[in-house]
Formats: structure tokens, C-alpha cells, sequence
């Protein structure tokens, strides 16, 4: 399936999605709610938020909610996203962790926003997040 369009009208509409997910957000712990919103290839937007768990290793990041919830409803291919970190300072870019599951379904050149608010947004790419990725082989 061919990539769709990806205008800076589209990335802000995705973190305004990522912003409206951060506030369903369960983190009754570190109370630093996070929204993200993954935007694929066929145009459909997924979100998600974090939820924590009180054994920290048991909590998912927004990021991953958002795409695990995509991949649960066929999607594969990401083309864009949105993480939206309210509370913050300044803005939060997405985990490790994160990094490594956001490349395992989308592209180097893929945009990832990111901000406490659309004032601060940073952008970036897959690549630029997590540069030197390896082994995609492995699914071939």
C-alpha cells in the first residue's frame, strides 16, 4: 500500500489526536500523563495513552498502546507520529523502547512530532530518533 501525504496541517491535527488521548491517560503514579497518535498508510489515525501499573515494568508507553492497537486492527505500515506529553516542561520524545517498536513498522523518513503543547512542537524522523537500525532482515 502506497503512502499518503503527510502536510503539516495533517502532523498538527495528529498531535491535537495525541493530546485528546494523554488526557484518558491511567498514571495514578508518576502523574505525568502522555497521548500518541500513529497515523498509517491507508489514513486511519490510532491513539493511545499510557497506563501504568503499580510494577512499573508492567506499564506501557502511549506510543505502544497506540500501536499495538493499530496492528490489532490490521495496520502495518505507519506513516506519521504524534506524541503529546502535556505536563512536560519541554518537549518529551518518545522511549527507547518506544523507538524500537515505532521502526519495526514504519520507515526511516517517517515524521514524528512531538511537544508538551503545539507552540513547542519538535519534529523528527524515524531515522533521526533511532538511527543505525539493524535486523529488519530478520522478518524477511
Amino acid at each position: 500500500m502506497e503512502n499518503i501525504l503527510v502536510t503539516e496541517e495533517k502532523l498538527e491535527g495528529l498531535f491535537e489526536a495525541a493530546m485528546q488521548a494523554s488526557k484518558l491517560a491511567y498514571c495514578p503514579y508518576s502523574k505525568f500523563p502522555v497521548g500518541a497518535a500513529i497515523l498509517v498508510s491507508d489514513g486511519r489515525i490510532f491513539t493511545g495513552c499510557n497506563v501504568e501499573n503499580r510494577s512499573y515494568g508492567l506499564s506501557n508507553c502511549a506510543e505502544r498502546t497506540a500501536i499495538f492497537t493499530a496492528v490489532a486492527e490490521g495496520a502495518r505500515k505507519i506513516a506519521a507520529v504524534a506524541i503529546a506529553a502535556p505536563k512536560a516542561e519541554y518537549p518529551v520524545g518518545p522511549c527507547g523502547a518506544c523507538r524500537q517498536v515505532l521502526t519495526e513498522f514504519g520507515d526511516d523518513d517517517v515524521p514524528v512530532v512531538f511537544g508538551s503543547k503545539i507552540e513547542n512542537l519538535k519534529k523528527a524522523t524515524l531515522g533521526q530518533l533511532y538511527p543505525f537500525d539493524s535486523l529488519h532482515e530478520l522478518a524477511q
